[in-house]
């Protein structure tokens, strides 16, 4: 009898707080540990501290990690913030890489180097919507929708 991975998605809300990244990590590698996806766990990892420092250093609100897989073997970890603003790292045509010299703007190219696919969802206040935007990157193996 053949069994049937449903997919999933878990939601991480994060306070603006130093700790919160490394407490989003280790959620990260226990939600990949649980749903048998070891080998997903480096990448994965890197996509969301990456992810995840964005908000923390150029944000003053609360953000959230959103990890989902829509079937076996492809993973999306998403980043939702409430800046309304993509950085210009992060657009499909990226930006120059830093020079080596650089202390800032690895993060995002380190992402789209290292994810299949990557983008961005800008969320208009709406009623009870807190607006803001969704960074997100996928890994993994087939083609997934959020």
């Amino acid at each position: 009898m053949a069994t049937v991975s449903p997919s999933w998605n878990y939601t991480l809300h994060l306070p603006h707080d130093p700790r919160a990244a490394g407490i989003a990590r280790g959620t990260l590698r226990l939600i990949l540990a649980a749903h048998e996806m070891p080998e997903l766990v480096p990448t994965a990892e890197l996509l969301a501290a990456e992810l995840l420092a964005n908000p923390h250093c150029h944000t003053e609100g609360p953000y959230a990690l959103r990890v989902r897989s829509a079937e076996p073997g492809r993973l999306r970890v998403a980043v939702w913030d409430t800046d309304p603003r993509v950085p210009p790292g992060f657009s499909n045509g990226g930006s120059p890489a830093p020079p080596p010299d650089a202390e800032h703007g690895r993060g995002l190219p380190l992402v789209r180097a290292c994810a299949d696919a990557w983008g961005a969802s800008v969320f208009r206040e709406l009623g009870a919507s807190k607006g803001g935007k969704l960074l997100w990157a996928e890994c993994g193996g087939g083609a997934a929708a959020w």
